[in-house]
C-alpha cells in the first residue's frame, strides 16, 4: 500500500467536490437504485480517479457518488471489486481507505447472497452480525500495514452494535422483515456445490456471498463503525439444488432493494 497513491485519490475527489462526507455506502450486486435518492449528486467514474481499480463485472457500475441522503453528506460506491475479478485484497478494499480519507465516520455495506439457513427465504434481508472469512487471505497482510493502523486488528465485534440496533429498530417500526445471521465470504465466481453448502451450514453460516468481509476487516482496522445487510436472492438447499439463474438473482435484489434503502436512509437520519 503506497500512501502517496491514497493521497492523490483523495485529493482528486476533494477537488471534484467530495467534501467531508459523514457516511460511506457500498452497494452490492443488483443494488444500485439508492443513488437515485441522492440530492445534489456529484459523480466520479472509477477510471477518472487516480490509482482506483476498475469494476469488470457487467452488472456492476463503476462510479463513486457524493450527495445528500437522510440529511447527511454521503459517498456511495456504485460497483465494488471482487477477488474473482483477479484483484488482490488491497485493491478490493482500496475504496474503503479512500472514503475514510475523505472523512466518513460510518460505513454501510450491502450485498446479494444465498441463504444457507433454510428458515430464510429469497427476497428477505439479513442483518450481518458476524462473518466467516473463507477467502484465503487478509486485506491487512502487507508489509507496511502498521503505517495505516494496528497490525493485529481486533475482530471480536466486527459489526457495530449500536448501528445494528438502530437498523433493527427501524425494521420493526416500518414492518420490514429482517433476519440476522452469519455471512460466509468465499472467493467465487463459481457458485457452491451441494457438499460446500452442507459444509457452510456445519460451520455456522446463515448466508454466503463473494464480498463484504474484506471491506469490514479494513473498516475495523480503521476503527470505522460498520453495518452490513445481505439481500437474500436464492435458497441454497443442497437436497433440492437447482442451477442458479443470475438474471433472477439480479431481479430479486432489485425488487428487495427499496426496503434496504428505507433502512439505510432512516439509519443515516438518526446518526
Amino acid at each position: 500500500m503506497i500512501p502517496k497513491h491514497l493521497e492523490e485519490s483523495i485529493a482528486y475527489l476533494k477537488e471534484k467536490g467530495f467534501n467531508r462526507p459523514e457516511v460511506g455506502i457500498v452497494l452490492g450486486t443488483g443494488l444500485g437504485q439508492l443513488v437515485n435518492h441522492l440530492e445534489e449528486a456529484i459523480e466520479a467514474h472509477y477510471n477518472q480517479i487516480p490509482f482506483f481499480p476498475l469494476a469488470t463485472v457487467e452488472f456492476h457500475s463503476g462510479k463513486l457518488l457524493f450527495g445528500t441522503l437522510g440529511g447527511k453528506k454521503v459517498v456511495v460506491m456504485q460497483g465494488r471489486f471482487h477477488m474473482y475479478e483477479g484483484y488482490d485484497l488491497l485493491d478490493v478494499t482500496y475504496p474503503i481507505r479512500v472514503m475514510h480519507g475523505l472523512g466518513i465516520k460510518h460505513l454501510l455495506i450491502s450485498n446479494a447472497s444465498g441463504a444457507i439457513n433454510l428458515n430464510y427465504k429469497k427476497g428477505e434481508m439479513m442483518l450481518i452480525e458476524d462473518h466467516l472469512n473463507l477467502q484465503g487471505g487478509s486485506p491487512l497482510a502487507f508489509k507496511n500495514v502498521g503505517d495505516f493502523g494496528e497490525r493485529f486488528a481486533d475482530m471480536s465485534r466486527p459489526y457495530d452494535a449500536s448501528l445494528s440496533k438502530i437498523i433493527k429498530d427501524i425494521a420493526k417500526e416500518e414492518s420490514i422483515s429482517l433476519q440476522e445471521g452469519v455471512y460466509a465470504a468465499v472467493v467465487g465466481p463459481q457458485l457452491e456445490t451441494r457438499a460446500e453448502y452442507r459444509m457452510l451450514k456445519i460451520l455456522g453460516a446463515d448466508a454466503v456471498g463473494m464480498s463484504t468481509v474484506p471491506e469490514v476487516i479494513v473498516a475495523n482496522h480503521l476503527k470505522l463503525p460498520v453495518a452490513a445487510i445481505s439481500v437474500l436472492t436464492d435458497e441454497c438447499d443442497p437436497e433440492h439444488l437447482k442451477p442458479v439463474d443470475i438474471a433472477e438473482i439480479i431481479a430479486i435484489a432489485g425488487a428487495t432493494e427499496p426496503k434496504m434503502i428505507i433502512l439505510f436512509t432512516k439509519l443515516i437520519e438518526r446518526l
